[in-house]
């Protein structure tokens, strides 16, 4: 499809981290954008300000009259139920409608592209490599599935760039509609088991994804996985990183030095000491290792490389310093999958490995709770206190037998309670606290205010 022939796109879920991406793109090509969503947010009110409309409830059959099926575009994303009546309006009248996915995929045809793909640390890695582009002569657009503090926004949009970093979103298979130039694949765990049925059918489709590469491209993949999963293309070049020995570029000597975060890398014989990262934790690091061997690959100047990531501040609500005191500090993350909130606590407790930490954490759907019950109580056991709010259920209907008290249950820890959004700066307040972290990829981040609000003062 030629998006030259588009004046109008509408979003449906336009509220969405990746939607709100596309439509602000489609906004700088002069393009009339428009959308809906369910609730009103900090970030469609920003949309707002940007002169983007967006309204809150289903209009149905009326949203036809705005439209020409001609000259429109209309993208939603695969969290909007299949019945919902603005989506069935459009397709039963003939517009022009596809998922955000194909909408990205369709984009990213006219740029050198750069996929980031992975259970874990797609969003980080993603801002690492945009901001490291960006640094460069040449440039990049990007559309990155958080707000990068560098920039305070989830898009980069340079007009004459050449090269797009695109998140490449695992949930519905999304990132099959990509054909990207270069990859790089951080980790592959089971998750979204309520889409892929079992770990194998997610292998499968992350082996189908490094197989769009183009030809004369690249993948960087995390040593940690096992490659004889995978049954890729023989042309295909395949590049490893981590902190394993067997990587070919090797993370080593991570170290903290009066709050600054620094590591070597040994990479094919040569030894890149002392490089300077703005971001705290292992995993981190690990993901901007994939960055620099994907940089070195490429042949950037390795100056440009350091510069940026001295000078990366991260994401919003990826190990995000609310509060920095020497008496309580409050971080805020994303986390949501065991392993990423187990990775996530020890490497606070490596920052922090005399002070309490106290976690809050909100579990992401029912499913996902029910198939990982196990892991996440061990991983929540990591912190020293533990705050466990009901279970956001977004896209899904309560199943039973799944609960947060249910979860608490199985964790191992003495101080520990189940407490709400509503309640829980006041049960925050109830003992010293030295180390708070905000945990959680639901709603959550509606007390990331308040709690930041009173520790602060």
């Amino acid at each position: 499809m030629n998006f030259n022939q588009i004046n109008t796109v509408y979003f449906i879920g336009i509220g969405g981290i990746g939607m709100s991406a596309l439509a602000r793109y489609f906004h700088s090509e002069g393009k009339n954008v428009s959308g809906y969503d369910k609730t009103e947010t900090e970030l469609t009110k920003k949309l707002v300000t940007e002169g983007i409309e967006v309204h809150y409830h289903d209009k149905g059959l009326e949203v036809l009259n705005q439209f020409s099926h001609v000259d429109t575009l209309v993208v939603y994303t695969p969290a909007v139920p299949k019945e919902f009546g603005e989506l069935v309006a459009f397709q039963e009248h003939h517009f022009t409608v596809m998922k955000r996915a194909k909408a990205l995929g369709v984009i990213s045809e006219a740029f050198d592209t750069f996929a980031v793909a992975g259970t874990h640390g797609k969003t980080t890695t993603s801002s690492i490599l945009a901001h490291v582009l960006n640094s460069t002569n040449e440039k990049v657009n990007a559309f990155i599935g958080g707000i990068s503090s560098n920039y305070n926004s989830n898009c980069i949009i340079n007009a004459g760039a050449e090269r797009i970093v695109v998140e490449a979103d695992e949930f519905d298979r999304s990132f099959l509609s990509l054909n990207p130039n270069y990859a790089i694949i951080t980790s592959i765990d089971a998750d979204h088991l309520d889409i892929y049925g079992d770990g194998d059918h997610l292998v499968t489709s992350f082996n189908d994804f490094a197989n769009l590469i183009k030809p004369y491209g690249f993948l960087i993949i995390n040593s940690s996985i096992d490659l004889t999963q995978f049954e890729l293309s023989t042309s295909l070049r395949i590049i490893t990183y981590g902190v394993e020995n067997k990587s070919g570029w090797q993370l080593h000597a991570l170290k903290y030095v009066d709050g600054q975060f620094f590591f070597d890398i040994i990479g094919f014989g040569q030894i890149y000491r002392n490089i300077e990262f703005g971001l705290p934790g292992q995993h981190n690091a690990e993901n901007a290792t994939a960055v620099f061997a994907l940089c070195m690959e490429l042949g950037i100047d390795e100056k440009i490389v350091r510069e940026a990531f001295a000078s990366f501040k991260g994401v919003k609500r990826r190990f995000d310093f609310k509060v920095r005191k020497e008496d309580i500090v409050v971080i805020d993350d994303y986390a949501h999958h065991p392993t990423e909130i187990e990775a996530f606590l020890r490497s606070v407790k490596k920052l922090y490995p005399t002070k309490k930490i106290s976690a809050v954490f909100q579990p992401h759907l029912f499913s996902r709770t029910r198939d990982f019950m196990d892991g996440f109580a061990d991983a929540l056991s990591v912190a020293d206190e533990l705050f466990l709010l009901p279970i956001y259920p977004a896209r899904e209907l309560p199943i039973e037998g799944v609960s947060s008290e249910v979860l608490l249950d199985k964790i191992n820890m003495y101080e520990k309670q189940i407490s709400t959004k509503e309640r829980i700066v006041e049960d925050l307040q109830d003992t010293d606290k030295e180390v708070i972290c905000i945990i959680g990829a639901g709603d959550i981040d509606t007390t990331v205010e308040p709690i930041t609000q009173f520790f602060s003062s």
